[in-house]
């Protein structure tokens, strides 16, 4: 860093507090020469003097902040200099310390401060540059190695007509995986059609899917097309595959073998040319064992299995994907924000985030409409996040006596079993707003509800009463 003052005395003083606090410190009582250091990059925070013989503190300041508008400077003031204080920090200076000092350790955290600040822009500017060379990815974003592999596996398939399986817990952006391999597909110019299997009964299911004629049934009173039809040279994508009925499966097969539809009620099929992306969070494997999946279906949507990791599992994603929805988040709320405050950004790293992607997008628009200043602060965010560095400190003392992978086993399965149940018994024992808040899918949570064994004999309710 550099110090800039023309008091020898104070110089020194300054000069040597920093040293002290483990800071290189150049030292100058000539503004022209402390300028052109500042200017060639020489410092990454500098402290001046607002008092100077040749030139006006505030006026060097403007000049380095054109130069260099990212750098940190905090300012020296008289006690009795409050407007110029005010007057530098509108000139852009980082913060102001009063002479003489109420207390040189003061000198030392302000200047920590400011450091900090430095390393947060410098790695803001980094995440911005990382997402500014994101080509044609959509809002797929991502640095780690696993993401890496999912990008170069869809530019591989996209161009192909094979048919793709996308795996991946809830909230992971399988959707926008399919969007993407449609996109690089030579059936960009066709439509997209996507639906959640999970999401319909099955008769419903089946209208959406194969569309149905006048008078089929009860409440059919004009014939209406299907999925299936509509993206007719395009591309559906049909997600919680996994969760559809063995009969659904069976004219399924048939739409994936014949290239045909036959709509409810009609005698006629439909020739149909769609290339099929399936997703699942669910074990397919398991399911053919058990008889609840078919096999021939299994190999034909299994042609390119294309794995999306969870968040947990890629923590170099994190802050990328946190500016990125800050970015659009406040663009869409016209705030200003422009970064993370450095305990909001290790309770983003240390959160262990169970809805994935869709959580983490949730949090940041929380923070965006909570935060008033430049920066989302840790008080801005869902308070389940905020707590969690405290957490696993405490959690990985009473683990330590165990060896890595089954002390991380035993502590993710008890966070989940935990945190299933605060969700539940937040929402009061409604499963449908249990799930919205926790940013999950409401059939997942339901899944882990049954798989923790959380609300056994109090399994809660949807909202329309349904157990």
């Amino acid at each position: 860093m550099l110090v800039l003052d023309d008091d020898p005395a104070v110089l020194l003083s300054v000069c040597r507090v920093l040293e002290r606090g483990g800071c290189t410190v150049l030292r100058h009582d000539d503004a022209e020469a402390a300028e052109t250091q500042l200017v060639a990059g020489a410092a990454d925070v500098a402290v001046l003097d607002v008092m100077l013989p040749t030139i006006s503190g505030i006026e060097l300041l403007r000049r380095v902040k054109a130069a260099r508008p990212s750098m940190a400077v905090v300012m020296m003031t008289a006690s009795n200099s409050v407007q110029l204080a005010v007057d530098a920090v509108k000139a852009g200076a980082f913060d102001y310390l009063s002479k003489p000092f109420d207390s040189l350790e003061n000198i030392v955290l302000t200047v920590r401060r400011a450091f900090e600040h430095q390393r947060l822009v410098a790695d803001n500017a980094a995440l911005h540059k990382m997402l500014e060379a994101k080509e044609g990815l959509e809002d797929l974003v991502g640095q780690s190695a696993q993401m890496r592999e999912v990008f170069r596996l869809i530019e591989a398939v996209g161009a192909t007509p094979a048919t793709v399986l996308v795996r991946g817990e809830s909230g992971t952006g399988k959707e926008l995986v399919a969007r993407a391999i449609h996109r690089r597909s030579d059936r960009v110019r066709g439509p997209f059609q996507a639906l959640n299997c999970s999401a319909l009964a099955e008769t419903v299911l089946e209208s959406e899917l194969f569309g149905h004629v006048k008078g089929a049934f009860t409440g059919a009173v004009a014939n209406r097309k299907g999925l299936f039809e509509a993206a007719d040279g395009g591309t559906i994508f049909l997600d919680e595959i996994g969760d559809i009925s063995p009969q659904m499966q069976v004219r399924l097969l048939r739409v994936l073998q014949e290239g045909e539809v036959k709509p409810i009620g009609s005698n006629q099929t439909l020739a149909v040319d769609v290339r099929v992306v399936a997703a699942t969070n669910a074990n397919l494997e398991a399911a053919m064992r058990a008889k609840k999946f078919r096999e021939d279906l299994y190999y034909r949507l299994n042609v390119v299995t294309l794995e999306i990791p969870p968040l947990r599992e890629r923590p170099d994603d994190i802050m990328l994907l946190a500016l990125h929805f800050l970015r659009r988040h406040g663009a869409r709320m016209k705030r200003n924000v422009q970064g993370f405050a450095e305990e909001a950004r290790k309770a983003l790293l240390t959160h262990d985030w169970p809805g994935n992607v869709r959580e983490l997008e949730n949090a940041i628009a929380r923070g965006v409409v909570m935060c008033l200043g430049p920066e989302i602060q840790v008080s801005h965010l869902p308070p389940g996040i905020g707590g969690a560095v405290a957490a696993s400190d405490v959690e990985a003392q009473s683990l330590a006596h165990l060896p890595y992978a089954q002390a991380k086993k035993t502590a993710l399965v008890a966070f989940e079993r935990s945190y299933l149940k605060a969700k539940l018994a937040a929402a009061g024992g409604n499963i449908s707003r249990a799930a919205r808040e926790a940013g999950v899918d409401r059939s997942n949570f339901k899944r882990l509800l049954r798989e923790y064994g959380v609300g056994d004999g109090e399994a809660g309710r949807d909202d329309d009463g349904s157990v």
